[in-house]
C-alpha cells in the first residue's frame, strides 16, 4: 500500500457556497473533475457531473435515473471551478435566488486514459495522491469480470451506476459484510446478493475490482452494452477515512476519530432501513447546530440530525436512528481539512 499524507486537503477536495446569481464558480485550487451539487434551501435535485461523461451529462445520487443531457446546469470544467446555467438544481434566480453547495473532488490532472489490467478495458481518471479516481467502461453482462481502477492501492469505496438504464447506485464499502452493497438512492439496509439482484461489487485489489453480474436483468454492476461509470477511493493519512462506527441511540453519542478535521461526511446506518445523511464545514450551523443534507432526498437542510465537527473526528450528539441507531453499524466516508498537528497549524472543532 502506499502511505501518502496530505497537507492541503483544498488541493484535492472543497466545497463552494454560492446564491443563485453567480455564473462561475471559481474558489478552487484545482481543476474539478467530479462535482456534486444540491440547493440547500429548496427540494431542487441533487445533480452529479463528471468530466469522463463530460459537462451536461447529469446523473442524480437521489434517483436510480439513467443518465440525462442537459444544457444548463453545469456547462464546463474550468481550471479553478466551474461554469452553470439558469437551471433549478444549479442556479435557480426565480421566484427567489436559492442556495446552493458543490462538492469538488481532483482527478488526474491530464486526459483520462485507457486502462487494460482488467479483463474489460476501462477509461480512467485518477489521482494516486488524492486516492481518487473515476473510472466508465462497457458492460459485457458477464460474471468475475475486472475492471481496472488506477488507484495502486486497494479502495475502501467504490460507489457503481449504469449510467444507461434505470438501476439503483451501487456502493461498495469496506465495513460492509461479506458481498454485501448499499443503494446510494435509497434507506434500504445492506443487501445480500439474494435480495439486491445478484450485481455487487465482489472481490477489490489494488489493481482491479471484480464484478458479479448475477441475475442479467439487474445490470447494477455490469450491465451487457450498457456505459458504467465508478468512483473509487483509497485512503489517505491527514485527508480521507472510510469507516464505521457502532450507535448508542443516545444524545451522548460516539465520538469518530478520523485524525483530522473532517471537512464533509457522508454516512448512512447500514444494518438498517434509514437515509444517508451529508455534513460538511462550510455550510451554516455551528456545533450542534450543523445543517444536514439527505444524499437519497431532495428536501432542503435541516438540523434534525445533530452533530460536532471535531480538530480530529466527530461526535454525534442526537438519538435519531439516522445517524445514531442503537446497536447498528453505521458506515462512514469523510474528507479533512487538515492533518491533526500538521505544518505547525492548531486544527480547532467547528
Amino acid at each position: 500500500m502506499a502511505y501518502t499524507t496530505i497537507n492541503k486537503s483544498t488541493s484535492y477536495f472543497d466545497t463552494s457556497t454560492w446564491t443563485a446569481t453567480t455564473n462561475a464558480i471559481s474558489n478552487l485550487n484545482f481543476s474539478p473533475d467530479w462535482v456534486w451539487i444540491k440547493s440547500t434551501d429548496t427540494t431542487n435535485g441533487h445533480v452529479l457531473f463528471d468530466t469522463i461523461r463530460g459537462a451536461n451529462k447529469r446523473l442524480s445520487s437521489a434517483s436510480d435515473g439513467a443518465e440525462s443531457t442537459v444544457t444548463d446546469e453545469l456547462m464546463s470544467f474550468d481550471s479553478n471551478g466551474y461554469t452553470l446555467g439558469s437551471s433549478g438544481n444549479t442556479n435557480d434566480t426565480s421566484p427567489s435566488n436559492a442556495s446552493y453547495v458543490g462538492w469538488s473532488w481532483r482527478g488526474s490532472d491530464s486526459s483520462a486514459s485507457s486502462n487494460s489490467d482488467g479483463s474489460i478495458t476501462s477509461t480512467v481518471s485518477a489521482n494516486t495522491t488524492a486516492g481518487f479516481s473515476i473510472v466508465s467502461w462497457t458492460g459485457n453482462g458477464t460474471n468475475d469480470a475486472t475492471i481496472g481502477h488506477g488507484l495502486g492501492e486497494v479502495p475502501k469505496m467504490i460507489i457503481v451506476k449504469n449510467t444507461a438504464d434505470v438501476v439503483n447506485w451501487r456502493l461498495y464499502h469496506q465495513n460492509l459484510s461479506t458481498n454485501r452493497i448499499l443503494f446510494l438512492n435509497n434507506n434500504q439496509s445492506e443487501k445480500s446478493p439474494s435480495e439486491q439482484g445478484n450485481g455487487y461489487i465482489k472481490t477489490v485489489g489494488s489493481s482491479t475490482f471484480s464484478t458479479y453480474a448475477g441475475n442479467i436483468n439487474d445490470e447494477g454492476v455490469n450491465g451487457n452494452g450498457d456505459t458504467m461509470i465508478a468512483y473509487c477511493f483509497a485512503e489517505k493519512t491527514g485527508y480521507s477515512k472510510f469507516g464505521s462506527y457502532t450507535g448508542n441511540g443516545n444524545a451522548d453519542g460516539p465520538f469518530i476519530y478520523t485524525g483530522f478535521k473532517p471537512a464533509f461526511i457522508l454516512g448512512k446506518v447500514s444494518s438498517d432501513i434509514n437515509d444517508w445523511w451529508i455534513f460538511n464545514n462550510k455550510r451554516p450551523g455551528r456545533n450542534t447546530t450543523n445543517q444536514a443534507l439527505l444524499a437519497n432526498l431532495n428536501n432542503a437542510e435541516s438540523t434534525d440530525h445533530n452533530i460536532d465537527i471535531l480538530s480530529n473526528g466527530f461526535k454525534i450528539k442526537d438519538n435519531d436512528g439516522t445517524i445514531n441507531a442503537n446497536n447498528n453499524t453505521h458506515i462512514y466516508i469523510a474528507f479533512g481539512q487538515s492533518l491533526v498537528g500538521s505544518n505547525n497549524v492548531p486544527c480547532t472543532a467547528r
